[in-house]
């Protein structure tokens, strides 16, 4: 990775990278050095948020919610700098743009409970969209948290023919990404599947379990004991996502020219 810049001072918002523009909340505390991010902000915003998960304890500590957040957006800006040296399209992110609401959609659940008490991310090429897919981050106390990678969502049909239709053509391909033994090692494909082979397709191909799928996907489980230190966490989580990347290069080849569905 190369980026083009003079040391800055407090307050720049953005430097130039090869290849775009990287965008910051306060790059000179990056820059400080990961030893001032504090993730037990986070958890401890988080833990309580859980044990009063309701909209009145919610608006009345705000204060509180906005330092857990500022704290996992700048724990997102050091990720994308960490994933960017060996996957530099994500680099012109703004992490503020790749977080989720903690808010719930509750209409059709039976756990009515508002809010979400986790902050998650997704950062890829295009943002916090599930396609392309890319790099998924959850933190949630009581060692909930995890790392993802993979096409998550299972109700782009178009996406799903897209992925099947790909791996019939590029089987060997797929086999050896998820039959390597560093991934074999921290991985195991998930996701939403049928019971038989999808009409259409041979039940008897190579990689006919994989046809079954509607959606792939990778988790990688984070206690929170691994997040207490904010240096070591990021290493950690930058060697994840780099064995993720090539399950990830691989449904970003099938998912070529998938338009998202216009609302």
């Amino acid at each position: 990775m190369s980026l083009d810049f003079e040391i800055p001072r407090c307050g720049i918002m953005a430097v130039s990278v090869k290849g775009g523009i990287l965008s910051m909340n306060c790059l000179c505390r990056i820059m400080r050095g990961e030893k001032s991010m504090n993730i037990s902000t986070i958890l401890n915003y988080l833990t309580d948020l859980s044990e009063n998960n309701n909209r009145e304890w919610y608006h009345a500590h705000k204060t509180e919610y906005k330092a857990a957040n500022e704290e996992f957006e700048t724990l997102i800006q050091a990720l994308i700098f960490r994933i960017g040296e060996f996957d530099p399209d994500i680099l012109h992110n703004d992490p503020h743009t790749l977080t989720f609401k903690l808010n719930r959609d509750t209409r059709f659940s039976h756990d009515k409970s508002p809010y979400n008490p986790s902050f998650r991310a997704h950062i890829s090429s295009m943002g916090k969209l599930p396609v392309p897919v890319g790099y998924y981050l959850m933190i949630r106390p009581g060692s909930q948290s995890f790392f993802g990678g993979g096409l998550f969502a299972d109700m782009f049909k178009d996406a799903t023919a897209m992925v099947r239709d790909y791996i019939v053509a590029h089987g060997p391909e797929w086999d050896q990404i998820v039959n390597a033994p560093d991934f074999k090692d921290h991985f195991t494909v998930q996701g939403t599947a049928l019971k038989n082979v999808p009409a259409g397709y041979d039940k008897e191909h190579p990689q006919a379990e994989a046809l079954k799928y509607k959606s792939w996907y990778l988790e990688y489980p984070v206690t929170d004991v691994d997040l207490a230190d904010a240096g070591q966490f990021l290493t950690h989580a930058t060697e994840i996502f780099r064995l993720m990347k090539p399950f990830n290069d691989y449904l970003n080849k099938a998912l070529a020219g998938f338009q998202m569905p216009t609302r």
